[in-house]
């Protein structure tokens, strides 16, 4: 069953940022919805999974700090290495660094896209039974991993062209994630942190880009309630594969 999952994997994810180039000239709405669910994975999702796995070997204080570590690494990557700022000294220099910042947020979607890949793959490692109930929840918000990503590449002054790459990356990543569990194990007591680390900076993300440029300069009802889609949709499909 693995090579299946793992092909739906890769065409679910495909699916929801192919729907993301096609109507980027909604982008604002798009970007309202992915600012949803990528908040919801982190609350509905990876929280709840680091808590379950890390509290096992680690306090909540422990586990407190994995998440704040990941918020905050974000935050300096992001001010100082990508230099995100609302007043770019050139435009030529803003543009590098916007699409810098983006590639950046897409590969740190596609490494969480990897480790959902590990986590089916683990999964099936324990019973087919687990396995499948993991499969169903990756599958689910594949869809929405796929629409996040090509949402940050053309957010941050990308091509289509590029968002397409990353997107190809996105959707082959739980499939390289799968493969690797055939021959190797993750260890159960670096979950818990990874789990952790992915949350605080998917907070991040969607707290201080998505979520605001979403808003910026379009009715803010009806994005408010397409970020409340996106959230509440992550929400159900976590609570259906539980």
């Amino acid at each position: 069953m693995l090579p299946f999952i793992a092909c739906a994997a890769f065409v679910a994810t495909f699916i929801g940022g192919s729907f993301a180039l096609r109507f980027r000239d909604h982008l604002h709405l798009i970007l309202g919805f992915s600012a949803g669910a990528v908040v919801g994975v982190a609350f509905f999702d990876l929280l709840p999974e680091a808590f379950e796995i890390g509290l096992k070997y680690y306090s909540t204080g422990t586990m407190a700090l994995f998440i704040g570590s990941g918020f905050l690494i974000y935050l300096i990557l992001d001010r100082l290495v990508f230099n995100h700022t609302h007043a770019e000294h050139t435009e030529e220099v803003g543009h590098i660094h916007k699409e810098r910042r983006g590639a950046f947020g897409a590969s740190t979607l596609s490494a969480h896209s990897f480790l959902d890949g590990i986590a089916v793959g683990i999964a099936f490692q324990v019973t087919p039974a687990i396995g499948f109930i993991v499969a169903a929840a990756v599958l689910a918000h594949d869809f929405s991993d796929g629409i996040n990503t090509v949402n940050l590449v053309l957010r941050n002054g990308s091509s289509w062209k590029k968002a397409l790459g990353w997107l190809f990356v996105d959707a082959l990543a739980p499939v390289l994630g799968i493969l690797v569990t055939l021959f190797v194990s993750v260890p159960e007591f670096a979950l818990g942190p990874i789990l952790a680390l992915f949350a605080g900076s998917f907070l991040y993300l969607g707290a201080s880009d998505l979520i605001p440029e979403s808003h910026h300069q379009h009715p803010r009802l009806v994005t408010t309630c397409m970020t409340l889609l996106g959230a509440g949709l992550i929400y159900g499909v976590v609570r259906l594969a539980a």
